[in-house]
């Protein structure tokens, strides 16, 4: 059945103007992206039908390109389309937290990570690099690894920190894996750094650790001291 021929409610676009984009399922939301279907599939089952070979949306979002480009109705258009909207996504959340301290606003500092972290492949370590009053003066991933591993050098972190004249930082890592429980390896590479940053009195607020669900805070359950 042509989607035009659905009572207005049901259709995607329409319901999103009338409810907000809240309101739409994945299927749907993916329905409004993709804006048309292919010869004899609407875009609802078009989206349907993505959502049940990917496994799920984020997966489907996570894909790289010869995977994406190989499925019907997923062109290199929509994928530069779909590319542009997650960096959008990651902007505008960087956006949100330039003129806040990073203290007040963890909840959104915490979105951005997993942003900017969560779509990697293998294991990244990056810093949040903050001024006096905890405001976020740049992001950077600064070591990348093996599906499980990301080798970290002190020394890079303080030569990045020196040269971003930072005063404070957050730590993160992802975990592919999407276990995002910290190892021993983890803990005791964060009190190194932590001893290190210090020496150019530089404070090591948190390490944050994304994996599937809400990202972890290392401070917050206790394996590391601010």
């Amino acid at each position: 059945m042509n989607i035009r021929e659905w009572p207005a409610e049901e259709r995607p676009r329409e319901k999103l103007l009338q409810r907000g984009a809240g309101s739409l399922t994945d299927t749907e939301l993916l329905a409004v992206f993709l804006g048309s279907g292919v010869r004899g599939c609407n875009v609802v089952e078009l989206s349907r039908g993505l959502l049940l070979k990917f496994g799920s949306l984020r997966r489907l979002l996570e894909a790289d390109r010869e995977a994406f480009l190989s499925e019907l109705g997923l062109g290199p258009v929509r994928y530069s389309q779909l590319q542009a909207l997650l960096e959008i996504g990651r902007r505008h959340l960087a956006t949100s937290i330039e003129r806040e301290s990073a203290m007040d606003s963890p909840e959104t500092v915490r979105r951005y990570l997993k942003a900017m972290l969560r779509h990697e492949p293998s294991e990244v370590f990056g810093c949040l690099f903050l001024d006096t009053k905890h405001r976020p003066l740049a992001f950077e991933i600064l070591f990348r690894g093996t599906i499980d591993r990301a080798s970290v050098y002190p020394r890079e972190v303080v030569r990045r920190a020196l040269l971003h004249n930072a005063a404070a930082l957050i730590l993160c890592h992802n975990h592919p894996s999407g276990n995002s429980e910290p190892s021993q390896d983890d803990v005791h590479l964060t009190v190194s750094l932590k001893r290190g940053l210090a020496l150019i009195d530089v404070r090591v607020l948190d390490h944050i650790i994304i994996g599937d669900g809400e990202p972890l805070s290392m401070v917050e359950h206790g394996w590391i001291v601010a």
